[in-house]
């Protein structure tokens, strides 16, 4: 019998709602770094990421599972407000979310943490390329069962 290596996260969309597009291209070079070749659907806002995950307002909507990576601090609406959306929503409240954000507020953790986030990452503390969090969705993915 052959044995095959296959990447935990092949079977998953990734899911990025980020505004600043330096941020952006940061994450997808740390992807493309640590050879994780999954397709990664980007929205610059929460409305834009409902219309997406919805399959909305002429959006393909993506296939499942997803693993969404969320900033806070967005326009139109920002990331707490986008997992409380997702939280409500029968048809998304099982994916799982990270939130990648700057913001180190109390409150903001709390809240993010309140709607069962998967982990609160700074992007200080991802590093400047953010492989370190690649590498940790990839630790993640090895032991996790997905719902």
């Amino acid at each position: 019998m052959m044995e095959t290596n296959i990447n935990p996260l092949s079977a998953l969309s990734l899911f990025l709602v980020e505004d600043d597009d330096g941020d952006a291209k940061a994450v997808v070079r740390a992807f493309t770094r640590a050879k994780i070749a999954n397709p990664i659907i980007r929205a610059i806002d929460g409305v834009e990421a409902l219309e997406i995950l919805r399959g909305q307002n002429g959006r393909d909507k993506p296939s499942k599972p997803h693993l969404l990576l969320i900033d806070i601090n967005m326009p139109r609406m920002n990331g707490i407000e986008l997992i409380k959306n997702i939280r409500q929503d029968p048809n998304l409240k099982r994916l799982v979310v990270f939130v990648l954000t700057t913001s180190k507020r109390d409150e903001d953790r709390v809240a993010a943490y309140d709607l069962n986030v998967a982990g609160y990452i700074l992007k200080q503390r991802a590093g400047e390329d953010f492989v370190q969090l690649v590498q940790m969705m990839d630790y993640y993915w090895r032991i996790v069962e997905m719902p």
